[in-house]
């Protein structure tokens, strides 16, 4: 039976109405609503009690309106009021009013700044006003100078964040150490601040990580900077260039007045002064067979040792550092070790309640972290536990009638002393070192071998070996390496004894060192050098990787492996090859430390020269390599910047999505018509 016509008319009607309705459903779930870009405005001041920048103020209450909802981020670590005040104020943030509670009696005709640094920012997306300072007054006018400048490690010009700096009026040393300062401010995530409400006038500058919050630098924990110079506060009018666009295409450039400040590059290398009070800062008996003693600062000698119950008398060997800051014993007699309480007394120079250094003796209790009876436990629940599982493994080779795993099983086992010996390919100049765990009694020079390869032979090779100066775990080995040679050092079973008896199993070390086409060498120059100049040589983490003393104004960097590397340069005023810190009390600086500001990507067999670098050519604020520094600059309006452009694109891919969906459902349709 046919359908009539008007039957089929309706029936496709339906369809298409139903088909309709499910591509409306389909749009409506894959299309989100879009709440617009993110706002990249910051908020603004639209008044306050008393006005910006009033004078003969005489009140304790300052509220600042905005015109918009705010919030205050870190108030205590942003907020920094100066004069500093020695009780410190309240301040309240509500809706789009910030309130400040000043309990500090105000000084007459004195400039106050409250600087809120960047910790305003707006309620909804976090825009930071940045660098607001509100300024009143309690005399008849304004200082308005102001200096700035920067807060920088001294050991590697990392930017220094959240430390105080201060202006003294008071020129005398004592200063610093017995006043608060005059004027204070405090650094950003950049190490960068600014110090405002300046008087004309001359002023001493420091800073001080014011851990007590007294203003003054108060003791040797606190990390410190000061400049040797005297700075004089100035300003002067500028014309700066400012360039805005014009219908999109044209640029309009403007010339625009403004008053530089200066100095505005105040430099502050901050160092931790060495601490002065001498103490024994720890002892630890982290097993029976061994302690150790840690001293807060070197000694210029082995401490006395007396034993209260052992006799002392030949009982350790003795491993310590340069400076006997730290002092490991290895205990020798087992019936003294086995002992869970160690009593001794320990005899050094320390410091007394003024800072002298007197004799003194302190007696000490050692523990280890388990006791005898406890090991003895844990052997015993071992030796149990082994004998279980050799019993099984016994019994499962029976069944397979595997007369050669019985007898290898039933191999006594045996423990060795361990070591750990340079293996593998290297650059010739690798040191060569054979290390052990515990100190040698025994070493055997005429069973340690070292050949090389010739063609399919090993011929035997001379060498020396040495025990390290310092660690007497380490031994090195020295011979004629050459590049692209191949050699190997076994030392024979048993020739090495342990100080608790035990032997080393035959130990074998192929070494292959790599031809020199491998490497790149670099090659720095360095204007006006001095004879304390050392040049350092950073990976690209900014871990030093090489030093090298200039000569003739020159430092080389051999055998580098290919990548990425940065050069810096040390000051060794006393020559002793490391960084030395500074003390206040002895008007000593730290020694000076320099960056050259560039990324060199070296590749094998290449050599680089650079041009004479001018170590005082750029600040040492803007020397440090920007992929070295770790501390990150504040927030700004760039990260709200960046999540639209994001917004952007993903907005963009999602419209390009829609749009291929709707042109799917359009060729169904045309599909459906035509079937």
């Amino acid at each position: 039976m046919d359908i009539p016509d008007s039957i089929k008319n309706r029936i496709r009607n339906a369809a298409l109405a139903t088909l309709a309705f499910a591509a409306f459903l389909g749009c409506a779930a894959v299309s989100n609503p879009d709440g617009g870009a993110y706002d990249e405005t910051p908020p603004r001041v639209i008044g306050s009690n008393p006005d910006m920048e009033s004078t003969d103020f005489k009140g304790k209450r300052i509220t600042i309106d905005f015109n918009e909802f705010i919030k205050l981020e870190n108030a205590a670590e942003k907020v920094i009021i100066s004069p500093p005040q020695q009780q410190q104020p309240e301040i309240k943030v509500s809706g789009k009013k910030i309130q400040v509670d000043l309990f500090d009696s105000l000084k007459t005709n004195t400039t106050y700044t409250i600087d809120f640094s960047d910790g305003i920012v707006d309620n909804n997306e976090g825009n930071p006003l940045g660098n607001f300072c509100f300024r009143f007054s309690t005399g008849p006018s304004i200082d308005t100078l102001e200096v700035s400048g920067y807060v920088l490690n001294a050991t590697d010009l990392e930017p220094v964040k959240g430390i105080t700096v201060g202006l003294h009026s008071d020129l005398s040393d004592s200063a610093f150490t017995t006043k608060p300062f005059d004027r204070v401010s405090r650094t950003d995530g950049d190490g960068y601040f600014v110090i405002r409400g300046l008087a004309p006038g001359r002023y001493r500058v420091y800073a001080v990580q014011d851990m007590d919050q007294t203003f003054t630098y108060s003791q040797r924990s606190e990390k410190i900077a000061w400049m040797d110079s005297v700075i004089i506060p100035s300003s002067e009018m500028r014309i700066r260039q400012d360039t805005i666009k014009r219908n999109n295409d044209t640029d309009t450039i403007l010339s625009v007045p403004y008053t530089r400040f200066m100095p505005d590059d105040i430099t502050l290398l901050a160092f931790q002064p060495t601490p002065v009070i001498q103490y024994m800062s720890n002892y630890d008996r982290s097993t029976h067979e061994k302690f150790t003693l840690t001293f807060a600062l070197p000694l210029d000698s082995m401490p006395v040792i007396k034993g209260l119950n052992f006799d002392e008398t030949d009982a350790y060997v003795v491993q310590h550092t340069a400076r006997y800051d730290s002092i490991v014993f290895w205990m020798k007699d087992s019936t003294v070790y086995y002992n869970d309480t160690l009593r001794l007394s320990v005899s050094f120079l320390a410091s007394d309640t003024t800072g002298m250094l007197v004799p003194f003796t302190d007696t000490i209790n050692l523990i280890p972290k388990k006791s005898r009876e406890a090991i003895l436990r844990d052997e015993a629940r071992r030796a149990e536990n082994d004998a279980k599982e050799l019993d099984r493994q016994i019994k499962r080779l029976e069944r397979a009638n595997d007369s050669i795993g019985l007898l290898k099983l039933m191999e006594p086992k045996r423990v060795f002393l361990r070591a750990n010996l340079t293996n593998g390919s290297h650059s010739v100049d690798k040191q060569i070192t054979l290390t052990f765990t515990e100190p040698v009694t025994f070493l055997s020079d005429t069973a340690i071998h070292l050949h090389k390869k010739m063609d399919s032979l090993w011929v035997e090779e001379p060498f020396q070996i040495e025990q390290d100066t310092l660690d007497i775990l380490k031994y090195f080995i020295y011979a004629e390496w050459r590049p692209e040679e191949t050699f190997r050092i076994t030392i024979d079973s048993a020739s090495v004894q342990g100080l608790y008896g035990l032997h080393n199993d035959h130990i074998v070390s192929t070494l292959k060192f790599n031809p020199l086409n491998m490497y790149s060498t670099l090659t720095v120059h360095v204007q006006n050098p001095r004879p304390s100049f050392v040049a350092l040589l950073f990976d690209s983490g900014g871990k030093i990787v090489k030093t090298a003393r200039l000569e003739n104004g020159a430092a080389d960097f051999f055998l580098l492996n290919p990548g990425t590397y940065y050069v810096g340069l040390l000051d060794d005023f006393n020559g002793n090859g490391v960084w030395d810190t500074g003390d206040y009390e002895e008007q000593r600086q730290p020694e000076q430390v320099y960056y050259l500001n560039y990324k060199f990507q070296l590749k094998q067999d290449w050599y680089h020269e650079t041009e004479p670098w001018n170590i005082k050519e750029i600040p040492r604020f803007r020397q440090k390599p920007e992929e070295l520094i770790k501390q990150k600059s504040n927030k700004t309006t760039i990260d709200i910047r960046r999540k639209n452009i994001e917004r952007e694109e993903k907005k963009a891919a999602q419209t390009a999505k829609e749009r291929e969906q709707r042109a799917e459902r359009r060729e169904k349709r045309r599909t459906l018509f035509r079937k």
